[in-house]
């Protein structure tokens, strides 16, 4: 697959604080992309530096076989910055198509174009109002419009459901998923569950490193078992007998983890249905996956 960003050595500092080491990694067109990380990890430093807002002291970046901020990205990345400004006088409609016209559309394609990214966001009824009289969220919802702008191979979001109703946050997930098809996103933001809903690998900063993780495994599978009664001693040895059974972990005294090859035992959970029917064995609850939580928490490193 083509990678849509590729850093080697990347690095930055702010005075004398490091906030990114020589970080080297690459991301592939495709699934949604997350980046992850505790506050002042970097995250939006690492994106600036994608975008072209800011330079590296080391390293070097390419995204989309360019350097960034080069002429030759103009209408092929689009970005969400953490605070997009936008011109208090002018209209939605207006304020998007003086960016349409920006990428070197003609007047009446970045008319429709302005058209096409308000429908995505819902804000096709508010097209006439000034930015001024906009509520936080309809900023937001902007901002997310203009990223769109020009049908983009990638589009980097910084904390794009920040401020959203949960309403507009959903469909905005549903827009991300929809483009996606076409579009490669990389999406910063500390809701997890979110992330997990939409990006097939995850990226990490801490400490100023990276590093790259799948959010779903695909030979391994998992699923949480949460019991009725305190009998899973009785259950543990027909448990392991199962065809394509790995692991086993007690979490409590009523739930259970189990680890299976998702490859040779694909009905694996419909083995285990079975089982606790054979053996009269009540469940409250079973669930498929680890959360992403888990695997970024859970796994030590």
């Amino acid at each position: 697959m083509t990678a849509v960003i590729a850093c080697t050595g990347l690095s930055k500092s702010f005075g004398d604080k490091t906030v990114l080491k020589e970080l080297d990694f690459q991301i592939e067109a495709g699934a949604p992309v997350a980046l992850v990380g505790a506050n002042g990890a970097g995250k939006t430093t690492l994106l600036s530096l994608l975008c072209g807002y800011l330079t590296p002291d080391q390293g070097h970046i390419q995204v989309l076989g360019r350097m960034p901020g080069s002429q030759g990205l103009n209408g092929r990345l689009g970005a969400l910055p953490q605070d997009a400004q936008f011109d208090p006088d002018f209209s939605l409609a207006r304020q998007l198509q003086w960016l349409a016209r920006l990428q070197g559309m003609t007047a009446s394609k970045a008319n429709t174009e302005a058209e096409r990214v308000l429908a995505l966001v819902d804000l096709t009824a508010e097209a006439g109002l000034k930015v001024a009289q906009l509520s936080h969220g309809m900023r937001k919802r902007l901002a997310i419009a203009q990223a769109l702008l020009g049908e983009p191979e990638l589009v980097v979001l910084d904390e794009p459901t920040a401020g959203l109703d949960p309403l507009h946050a959903k469909s905005l997930r549903d827009c991300i998923q929809q483009q996606s098809t076409h579009c490669t996103f990389v999406i910063s933001s500390h809701n997890l569950f979110e992330l997990e809903q939409l990006c097939g690998t995850v990226l990490m900063l801490e400490q100023g490193k990276i590093r790259q993780q799948a959010t779903q495994a695909s030979e391994t599978g998992v699923l949480r078992l949460q019991l009725c009664q305190e009998n899973s001693q009785q259950l543990l040895p027909l448990l392991q007998q199962l065809p394509g059974f790995v692991k086993l972990q007690l979490v409590n005294k009523l739930q259970l983890e189990l680890q299976y090859d998702a490859v040779r035992a694909a009905d694996f959970d419909v083995q285990l249905l079975q089982l606790l029917h054979q053996q009269s064995m009540d469940y409250r609850q079973l669930s498929r996956g680890q959360s992403l939580e888990q695997q970024l928490f859970q796994s030590g490193g």
